[in-house]
């Protein structure tokens, strides 16, 4: 890997093929990032962005003009507008990491937690109301019950922040902070300039993660139960970055900025790029590695793009990466037709037609045939192509996942959906009128009976939810890895529930599919990687208020060691869609042995892959960084994975060496058991480890060796230490790997991307 991986480098490069599309007299937001604060001098960090944009633009007021942000709590840059060219030349200043366009990054978008077996009694000491978790996200509704502060005192001494609004919004002793930003200054319709939450994302995920009890808690009947978050006596702060339009960068930095130095102990981000970014162009690895360096974890969501491989949107090493899981509940609705056959869809169905039955008609008997439209078109149900007065009254078969729009606006009954891209899916939606979505299969013999009933006729009941015994699996959409730039480092970290559901929502915010859903709801069911990143978070937060002084590496490690083991039978993609497993908030906080890294570390890391040194002296502001690490492979960097990719046609062969930090009894011996596939065979030298005292260190080496592979599929075991109490388990992974495959940092695909 060479140096030119550095945006500072490739700028120029990128730029190039940007004039092509652009007016380069433009002037656009694009992110300036310096690396760490500058240690001492007379000059302030803002002071210094000034003078740079002046050296640039020509003078004082321009530059006045074109600052957006400074970024100077906790980390150097600032946020600007420039032209193509006035951004290449900051981009060639000394001092400068990275500059890069301001891009708009995606969402990822109450049960979960006894299905973990963490309820209420397992929350121990109650040391969570020092714990502050904050939220990068869409904002938060501040009158939610969840976020009632009765029994919480004032917040911690160590916090910092603010609750910043124009219009009414309430902080108190829970929500104890929130800002907004959006460097755009540009609203929606029902948008306000205020942390107020307008989408229902965030309220979402921050009731998630730290939401109060609140019994008898339902979505429109279904689902009843307790509604909490995995820390309901945490604090919980919020920094809206998203909006309509989506994340802004120099927003999601800026947020970053002041969190750290507001004082918050977790962060919990559930959004990503919808492109391979590198680490230092990467705005969330940006922010996260400054919270690590101040002791902070950030649990972040791994992207809805699966089930294809390389498709994991947060993978900087120094992160907690979350994939999604489904639990053991399950949505469906029942269509019944007249003649008694009764079919199973999936389906969030909270309308009740009281066992009455409608005229059922297919989509396909409803053409627009004026609009020029054939049975084709209209068994897909779009609005265009149907006649739309057939539908008044019946219910209707659509050959499509649609929104129910189409047909909640010809004042239709309700809608029957069948499509050949989502068969057996594993995730619900709710819709705006009686909806559910059968198989194809089903949706054949439906057609059957009414092409062959005078008059067919059916009714959707009212949704349900069953008991899913395959649960937990990783849903179809959470996004797969291997990490597309740290190959030795796996990614995701861990699963947690991310499938339907039940948490906290804005009633300013559609219920449903549907936009136009006007039922203004205080409670939602929602699936995505964004759900189960808060359920990592709160874990996290967990640890913490046991742990306060762990590192957010031991805090990691915890959470990933004592994960329950996933079935590689029911997730075929292995590790790669699971990581380390899926997350147990309760064995995290006692885990017995902790793989523990600094910042140096993960320093030590990027020299390692061949970043280059003086922009990882500006990233540190050490001037010793990388002084004596040679390029190579990162098998001994302390993870809590142990993952060997191995290149078509070599034979395999690691020796991965790790330190454990004993965080249990002080009196511990624990001893290495291993499993591996056939075709891998594992030593682990020593095979024993005797600790006198807490904090005690000890190192071991795991040896993988193997014939020589191509094309070969994920396969993995794992090493276990246990002490007889506590098990410290560590996945064992081999792949396949070519250099310029998809996923690698020098394939055309990632050029293009970047």
């Amino acid at each position: 890997m060479t140096n030119t991986r550095m945006s500072s480098i490739l700028y120029p490069f990128l730029l190039a093929a940007l004039v092509l599309n652009c007016r380069c007299d433009e002037r656009m937001l694009h992110v300036v990032y310096m690396g760490d604060l500058p240690k001492g001098g007379d000059l302030s960090v803002s002071s210094a962005h000034h003078t740079m944009l002046q050296t640039v633009l020509g003078s004082a007021s321009s530059a006045k003009e074109s600052l957006v942000y400074s970024y100077e709590r906790s980390f150097n840059g600032f946020a600007a507008k420039l032209t193509v060219n006035e951004a290449t030349r900051i981009a060639q200043m000394e001092g400068v990491v990275s500059v890069n366009p301001s891009r708009k990054l995606k969402l990822h978008t109450t049960r979960s937690w006894d299905f973990m077996r963490f309820s209420g009694a397992n929350l121990g000491p109650g040391h969570e109301g020092h714990v502050i978790i904050g939220l990068l996200d869409t904002g938060v509704w501040p009158e939610h019950p969840s976020f009632n502060d009765t029994g919480f005192g004032p917040p911690p001494r160590k916090w910092k922040g603010t609750c910043q609004s124009t219009t009414n919004f309430p902080c108190n002793n829970k929500l104890i902070g929130a800002r907004y930003y959006n460097s755009d200054n540009t609203y929606g319709d029902n948008e306000i300039p205020s942390p107020r939450d307008t989408e229902g994302h965030g309220t979402h995920t921050a009731t998630t993660a730290g939401g109060v009890e609140l019994p008898g808690t339902s979505f429109l009947g279904l689902a009843e139960g307790v509604a909490r978050g995995g820390a309901p006596g945490a604090r919980i702060a919020v920094y809206k970055v998203c909006w309509a339009s989506g994340c802004g960068d120099a927003d999601i930095i800026k947020a970053f900025d002041d969190a750290i130095a507001d004082g918050v102990d977790i962060i919990s981000v559930s959004l990503g790029s919808e492109y391979l970014l590198d680490y230092f162009q990467d705005p969330i690895a940006i922010g996260s590695f400054h919270a690590m360096k101040n002791g902070i974890l950030t649990s972040n969501s791994a992207g809805n793009a699966g089930p294809d491989p390389v498709t994991v949107a947060n993978f900087s090493p120094w992160t907690l990466t979350v994939a999604a899981s489904t639990i053991d509940r399950k949505f469906v609705a029942n269509l019944v037709l007249g003649n008694g056959q009764i079919f199973t869809g999936i389906s969030i169905n909270t309308f009740d037609l009281n066992g009455n039955s409608y005229p059922l008609i297919w989509g396909g008997d409803a053409v627009n045939y004026s609009g020029g439209y054939s049975q084709d078109d209209a068994k897909l149900c779009s609005q265009e192509t149907m006649n739309a007065d057939m539908a008044v009254g019946k219910i209707v078969l659509c050959e499509a996942l649609t929104d129910g729009s189409t047909i909640l606006l010809a004042n239709g009954v309700g809608t029957v959906m069948s499509d050949q891209d989502y068969v057996n899916p594993d995730y619900a939606f709710s819709y705006p009128l009686p909806a559910t979505l059968i198989s194809p299969d089903d949706a054949k013999k439906v057609i059957e009976y009414i092409k062959s009933t005078r008059y067919p006729e059916a009714t959707i009941l009212i949704g349900e939810t069953w008991k899913d015994p395959m649960g937990p699996t990783v849903v179809s959409f959470s996004s797969r890895g291997p990490n597309p730039i740290s190959s030795d480092i796996l990614k995701p970290d861990i699963t947690a529930p991310g499938v339907d559901i039940l948490a906290g929502w804005s009633p300013l915010s559609p219920t449903s599919v549907y936009e136009n859903d006007t039922r203004g709801l205080y409670f939602n069911v929602m699936s995505g990687t964004s759900m189960s990143c808060p359920h990592a978070a709160a874990a996290a937060a967990y640890v913490k208020s046991v742990h306060p002084d762990w590192s957010p590496a031991a805090i990691k490690s915890a959470i990933m060691t004592t994960a329950y083991a996933m079935d590689p039978r029911r997730n075929p993609d292995k590790e790669f869609a699971y990581g380390s497993g899926h997350i147990n908030p309760t064995g995290a906080v006692d885990p017995g042995l902790v793989f523990d890294a600094s910042a140096a570390d993960y320093i030590n890391l990027l020299c390692k892959q061949g970043y280059n040194i003086t922009t990882l002296r500006l990233v540190t502001g050490d001037n010793s960084t990388c002084a004596n690490t040679a390029i190579g492979r990162a098998l001994d960097f302390n993870y809590p994975i142990l993952s060997l990719y191995v290149e078509d046609g070599e034979e395999i062969t690691g020796t991965f060496t790790r330190t454990v930090t004993n965080v249990g009894p002080p009196d511990s011996t624990y001893t290495a058991t291993w499993q591996t596939p056939s075709l891998i065979s594992a030593t682990v030298e020593p095979s024993v480890l005797e600790f006198s005292t807490v904090g005690e260190r000890k190192s071991f080496t795991v040896t993988v060796v193997g014939p020589a592979i191509t094309q070969q599929p994920i396969v993995s075991g794992a090493v276990t230490w246990s002490d007889g109490r506590r098990s410290v388990r560590t996945p064992v992974v081999v792949y396949n790997y070519f250099r310029g495959a998809p996923y690698t940092i020098e394939s055309e695909d990632y050029s293009n991307s970047t």
